[in-house]
């Protein structure tokens, strides 16, 4: 149990840390100096392309084992997880914004909105999705 909350918290915590990324991404030299996984390797692209995929689907069961352990908790403890991590997220997400510099913070602020558009639009298409299976049965 430990281990899936310590999990569930690293994934909540990954977009502020996605956030905080320099632009353009990690800085060339970093990356090849051992910054990236496997940067030592010295792997062709097509094997780059092959990691990234696997390291992808990793990822993608790593949640769904998550979720589906804390679809096992009971509703008060899965909301009381849920508010946890919201208020971390938001106290990292200040805490982040107030680095910032006045036209920094515009930009952080206008990103936010976006990513929040976005999500409504996903939550939406999943109720949608969600309604059509149901009417299909």
């Amino acid at each position: 149990m430990r281990k899936t909350l310590i999990a569930l918290m690293l994934a909540a915590t990954l977009p502020t840390v996605a956030m905080a990324m320099p632009e353009g991404g990690p800085r060339h030299d970093e990356h090849h100096r051992g910054g990236a996984p496997f940067a030592q390797l010295d792997l062709t692209h097509e094997q780059r392309q092959q990691v990234h995929k696997l390291m992808g689907e990793q990822m993608k069961e790593r949640r769904e084992i998550t979720q589906r352990y804390l679809e096992k908790l009971p509703a008060a403890d899965q909301k009381a997880m849920k508010d946890e991590l919201k208020a971390k997220e938001d106290k990292t997400q200040a805490d982040i914004r107030a680095l910032l510099k006045p036209e920094q913070q515009k930009q952080f602020d206008e990103m936010k909105k976006k990513e929040a558009e976005r999500r409504a639009e996903w939550d939406e298409f999943k109720a949608w999705k969600a309604e059509k299976a149901t009417k299909a049965q």
